[in-house]
C-alpha cells in the first residue's frame, strides 16, 4: 500500500475508520477483535444499518501511531470475511 498518510497527518493521532459489512450480529465483535490485535484499546463502535438492512456501517475511532500502522489496520480489516469496504 503506497499512501500519503504521513504527509497528511501528524502521528500519533486518532483516526475514524468506517467499516461496511454484512448485517451479521458478530460483525462488531469481529472488527473490534481485529483492532485489538493491532491497536489495543477500549472500543465502542457506532453501528448504522443500511436502509434495506442487508449491511451495517461501523464507525470506530482508533489511535494510530504511524503511516505503516494505519496501512496495516486498513489491510487487516479488509481481509475479514464479513467486511465489504473500509474507509
Amino acid at each position: 500500500m503506497d499512501t500519503r498518510f504521513d504527509e497528511l497527518l501528524d502521528f500519533p493521532c486518532h483516526q475514524t475508520f468506517k467499516v461496511m459489512g454484512v448485517a451479521d450480529e458478530s460483525l462488531p465483535s469481529v472488527v473490534v477483535d481485529c483492532l485489538q490485535k493491532h491497536a489495543p484499546d477500549d472500543y465502542a463502535p457506532t453501528i448504522k444499518p443500511s436502509s434495506k438492512g442487508n449491511y451495517h456501517a461501523l464507525s470506530i475511532s482508533v489511535r494510530v501511531t504511524s503511516k505503516e500502522h494505519m496501512e496495516t489496520i486498513y489491510t487487516e480489516l479488509a481481509k475479514l470475511d464479513l467486511v465489504r469496504v473500509v474507509l
